[in-house]
């Protein structure tokens, strides 16, 4: 199967979410139909970025290194 971990950005603000799924595309429709409470107020979203990976805890692992970053907290 696979998952992957990817970046939205907001055409309402231009900010971004980072965030991880095994199902790109449908989720993309969740974050753009207001279903996702975090996102719905700065829709519609593009995808800006995406990566692959082999497992759920590899993507999960990605998603907090791209969210920590966002902060300001380097881990290599």
């Amino acid at each position: 199967m696979g998952y992957f971990v990817y970046i939205l950005q907001s055409d309402l603000n231009n900010s971004y979410y980072k965030g991880q799924t095994n199902n790109l595309e449908q989720r993309l429709l969740e974050h753009n139909s207001g279903k996702e409470k975090s996102t719905s107020r700065y829709k519609p979203w593009k995808l800006v970025w995406y990566c692959k990976k082999e497992t759920r805890a590899e993507a999960l692992s990605l998603e907090k290194k791209l969210k920590d970053s966002a902060r300001g907290i380097c881990i290599i």
